[in-house]
């Protein structure tokens, strides 16, 4: 994946207004734009194809799939028609779900993210101790696409030993989380950034603080 700058804008609010507001300011530096429930519950599926084609970009849909296989073909395949161009999907349920997503992704031509460990404090109650096994299942799986948590750098170091240096790691947790963007890149190809951009005042010079921030 082509990831402008090393950033995917994780737009993660809940009305068409407020997302093109955004968009109309930032989309110059960005090419990758993450949509997830808050969007879509409240404007309709629409909303990822409205941003898709009014922008031109590139969309994962972060939806955190997680369900049985039937239930995660059907979820992958409306998403997708949608024009989500790649899916965030939970390891945990096993490697039969995941399945269910990659055949919807393949008969699609889009892709999908592998999650192996979330970025918020309780991910470490239940899903860091299996983390590991998810990312190990990927690379087996023949996966090359993966999340991981900009807020354990140590936690990213070893998701990236494990799947190596070839795979595509995005990570969230960047800024309102306190995860560091240079820091973060030196494990990951792609930050994913929200509340840090779309919250700002001025969500231009925000984006471009970071941009400046991480540029070699």
């Amino acid at each position: 994946m082509d990831v402008k700058n090393n950033i995917i804008l994780a737009l993660d609010v809940s009305n068409m207004d407020q997302a093109l507001e955004v968009m109309n300011k930032v989309s110059d530096h960005l090419n990758t734009v993450k949509i997830g429930y808050p969007l879509v519950l409240a404007e309709g599926l629409d909303s990822i194809s409205h941003i898709k084609e009014e922008f031109n970009c590139t969309i994962v849909a972060d939806f955190k799939l997680a369900d049985i296989p039937e239930t995660n073909h059907k979820i992958a395949d409306i998403t997708l028609e949608a024009g989500a161009n790649a899916l965030i999907v939970h390891g945990f349920v096993g490697r039969d779900s995941v399945i269910a997503c990659l055949e919807s992704a393949e008969n699609y031509g889009s892709e999908i993210f592998l999650l192996t460990e979330m970025s918020h404090p309780g991910a470490s109650q239940f899903i860091e101790p299996v983390s590991e096994e998810i990312a190990y299942m990927g690379v087996d799986m023949g996966i090359t696409n993966y999340v991981g948590p900009s807020t354990r750098l140590d936690r990213l170091e070893k998701i990236r030993e494990i799947v190596g240096e070839s795979s595509f790691i995005i990570s969230p947790g960047v800024g309102a989380q306190g995860g560091e963007p240079m820091d973060t890149l030196k494990f990951a190809n792609a930050l994913i950034i929200g509340r840090s951009i779309y919250l700002a005042k001025d969500p231009e010079n925000a984006l471009k603080s970071i941009i400046d921030a991480i540029k070699p």
